[in-house]
Protein backbone atom coordinates (compact mmCIF):
# COMPACT_ATOMS: atom_id res chain seq x y z
CA UNK A 1 0.00 0.00 0.00
CA UNK A 2 1.29 3.47 -0.90
CA UNK A 3 2.04 5.88 1.91
CA UNK A 4 0.03 9.11 1.99
CA UNK A 5 2.24 12.11 2.72
CA UNK A 6 -0.35 14.77 1.87
CA UNK A 7 -1.04 15.54 5.53
CA UNK A 8 2.59 16.30 6.37
CA UNK A 9 4.15 19.74 6.33
CA UNK A 10 7.32 20.36 4.33
CA UNK A 11 9.51 20.47 7.49
CA UNK A 12 8.02 17.13 8.62
CA UNK A 13 8.83 15.56 5.28
CA UNK A 14 12.37 16.96 5.37
CA UNK A 15 12.72 15.42 8.85
CA UNK A 16 11.54 12.03 7.53
CA UNK A 17 13.92 12.25 4.55
CA UNK A 18 16.79 13.08 6.90
CA UNK A 19 16.11 9.98 8.99
CA UNK A 20 15.87 7.88 5.85
CA UNK A 21 19.04 9.42 4.42
CA UNK A 22 20.97 8.45 7.56
CA UNK A 23 19.96 4.83 7.00
CA UNK A 24 21.11 5.04 3.37
CA UNK A 25 24.41 6.60 4.45
CA UNK A 26 25.04 3.88 7.02
CA UNK A 27 24.19 1.14 4.50
CA UNK A 28 26.67 2.75 2.10
CA UNK A 29 29.23 2.48 4.93
CA UNK A 30 29.95 6.21 4.84
CA UNK A 31 30.62 8.62 7.68
CA UNK A 32 29.13 12.09 7.76
CA UNK A 33 32.64 13.42 7.15
CA UNK A 34 33.04 11.27 4.01
CA UNK A 35 29.68 12.47 2.68
CA UNK A 36 30.73 16.05 3.41
CA UNK A 37 33.96 15.59 1.47
CA UNK A 38 32.17 14.08 -1.54
CA UNK A 39 29.38 16.66 -1.64
CA UNK A 40 31.22 19.79 -0.57
CA UNK A 41 28.69 20.29 2.23
CA UNK A 42 29.65 20.79 5.84
CA UNK A 43 29.46 17.95 8.36
CA UNK A 44 27.15 20.21 10.39
CA UNK A 45 24.69 20.46 7.46
CA UNK A 46 24.60 16.68 7.11
CA UNK A 47 24.26 16.22 10.87
CA UNK A 48 21.37 18.70 11.06
CA UNK A 49 19.61 17.05 8.13
CA UNK A 50 19.93 13.60 9.66
CA UNK A 51 18.86 14.55 13.18
CA UNK A 52 15.89 16.68 12.07
CA UNK A 53 17.12 20.08 13.19
CA UNK A 54 17.31 21.31 9.58
CA UNK A 55 13.69 21.83 8.61
CA UNK A 56 14.58 22.95 5.11
CA UNK A 57 17.25 21.96 2.57
CA UNK A 58 17.56 22.94 -1.05
CA UNK A 59 16.77 20.53 -3.83
CA UNK A 60 20.35 20.78 -5.10
CA UNK A 61 21.65 19.81 -1.64
CA UNK A 62 19.32 16.83 -1.56
CA UNK A 63 20.48 15.74 -5.02
CA UNK A 64 24.13 15.95 -3.89
CA UNK A 65 23.29 13.76 -0.91
CA UNK A 66 21.53 11.20 -3.11
CA UNK A 67 24.60 11.05 -5.36
CA UNK A 68 26.89 10.55 -2.37
CA UNK A 69 25.05 7.42 -1.22
CA UNK A 70 24.58 6.04 -4.74
CA UNK A 71 20.83 6.64 -4.92
CA UNK A 72 20.61 9.34 -7.58
CA UNK A 73 19.12 6.86 -10.07
CA UNK A 74 16.17 6.38 -7.70
CA UNK A 75 14.81 9.75 -8.84
CA UNK A 76 12.79 7.95 -11.48
CA UNK A 77 10.82 6.29 -8.69
CA UNK A 78 10.27 9.63 -6.99
CA UNK A 79 8.93 11.34 -10.11
CA UNK A 80 8.58 8.91 -13.02
CA UNK A 81 8.03 10.22 -16.53
CA UNK A 82 4.36 10.30 -17.45
CA UNK A 83 3.02 8.73 -20.65
CA UNK A 84 1.80 11.08 -23.37
CA UNK A 85 -1.70 12.37 -22.72
CA UNK A 86 -4.17 13.51 -25.38
CA UNK A 87 -5.27 16.22 -22.95
CA UNK A 88 -1.91 17.96 -23.45
CA UNK A 89 -2.71 18.82 -27.07
CA UNK A 90 -4.87 21.69 -28.30
CA UNK A 91 -7.28 21.77 -31.24
CA UNK A 92 -4.40 22.40 -33.68
CA UNK A 93 -2.64 19.26 -32.40
CA UNK A 94 0.11 21.31 -30.76
CA UNK A 95 1.43 20.31 -27.39
CA UNK A 96 0.40 22.67 -24.59
CA UNK A 97 3.21 24.72 -23.05
CA UNK A 98 1.20 26.01 -20.08
CA UNK A 99 -2.22 25.76 -18.49
CA UNK A 100 -4.63 28.65 -18.85
CA UNK A 101 -8.03 28.78 -17.21
CA UNK A 102 -10.86 30.71 -18.82
CA UNK A 103 -11.82 33.77 -16.82
CA UNK A 104 -15.45 34.00 -15.86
Amino acid sequence: MKADYSGYSAPEMVWMLGKRFKDYRLRANLTQKEVAEVTGLSVLTIHRFENGSANNISLSTFLLLLKAVGSINDLNELMPEQPESPYLYNNQHQKAQRVRHKQS
